[in-house]
């Protein structure tokens, strides 16, 4: 077991490293992009990648504090479902109501990869190899998707 210094040192080294590691790929637009931090221009709307000591876990969740507004970003995302599975080329968890905490509830449609843990460096390429086509792949159907998120504000 780590200490929580050495815990997020070993995540802050990996999240390094994927930085760097994608420092070379351009976003859809042929832009320098930073991928750990997308931003995807829509409040509210992000692209969330984690790691931790059992799974790995990648997500659209939208966090809008207001739930209709929130109802109404995923229901946008489920008119979308068909063009994001096919960019994704997979399938991935919707879930509309995921709590946080106790008054915190975000949606999210994600992916998860379990048994690799980001303090285990020989998981790393495993973890680099799930989240690099991943994000990559949203960024694409961002490049599409988001202008019906911006008609909605």
């Amino acid at each position: 077991m780590y200490k929580r210094d050495e815990a997020a040192h070993l995540k802050e080294e990996f999240w390094t490293a994927f930085g760097r590691y994608m420092n070379p790929v351009p976003s859809a637009d042929g832009i320098k992009i930073n991928w750990i931090n997308y931003r995807t221009a829509i409040k509210d709307v992000h692209f969330r990648m984690d790691a931790s000591q059992q799974s790995a876990i990648i997500c659209i969740a939208i966090e809008h504090a207001d739930p209709g507004i929130r109802e109404l970003y995923f229901q946008q995302c489920e008119e979308l479902k068909t063009m994001l599975h096919t960019t994704l080329a997979e399938e991935w968890e919707w879930q509309q109501h995921a709590p946080v905490t106790e008054e915190k509830v975000v949606s999210r449609i994600y992916k998860e990869l379990q048994g690799v843990s980001v303090f285990n460096k020989e998981h790393w390429p495993t973890l680099i190899s799930f989240f690099k086509p991943r994000i990559i792949a949203l960024d694409q159907f961002w490049q599409e998707a988001q202008y019906s998120f911006e008609s909605l504000l």
